[in-house]
């Protein structure tokens, strides 16, 4: 199937579940995974900037959508965005002509790799969602326990996703 079917059989199918079953999952109100991230980490290395920003401000548009929330999760996922943007060019080594590797998922890159990625970019967007959601210095311990938890909520939903698509490296 080609990578544009699949990314956006992708986008759709993260919203809903996004949308119609993890908005309802909250942990003693602390914990909400959102797992709607997901779409913008695997997107494929060789996705222009261009075409990277306004996927992920759409994606966060979507959401808000759905959360009522007005443009809090379009500003993550769009901070989200740069952040991989950033990540990528530190950690990955660009080879010119060898375009081995497609999109960062775990059977491409390594567990190591994609649970860093995953984590620090999931740290990044939840860190600014919530800050931004609360905007106040009042509830900062209440703030900072719904960005631990709910980090590590989504780290853990991205990385059962992950294994459950799990397809090996071709050599």
């Amino acid at each position: 199937m080609s990578s544009v079917i699949v990314n956006i059989v992708r986008f759709i199918v993260l919203v809903f579940i996004q949308a119609f079953l993890l908005k309802n999952i909250a942990v003693y109100d602390l914990s909400t995974p959102f797992l709607y991230i997901l779409f913008v980490l695997l997107l494929p290395f060789q996705t222009p900037n261009l075409l990277l920003f306004p996927l992920a401000f759409v994606l966060g548009l979507s959401i808000d959508a759905f959360y009522d929330t007005p443009g809090l999760h379009a500003a993550a996922t769009v901070l989200l965005a740069f952040v991989r943007v950033a990540f990528i060019s530190i950690t990955v080594q660009k080879e010119s002509s060898d375009n081995t590797v497609p999109e960062p998922t775990i059977g491409s890159m390594g567990f190591r790799w994609f649970f860093t990625y995953a984590a620090i970019l999931t740290l990044f967007h939840h860190f600014f969602l919530f800050n931004l959601e609360v905007f106040s210095w009042n509830e900062i311990e209440y703030t900072l326990s719904r960005f631990l938890l709910s980090s590590l909520f989504t780290v853990f939903l991205i990385l059962v996703s992950g294994f459950l698509f799990f397809r090996k490296k071709k050599v």
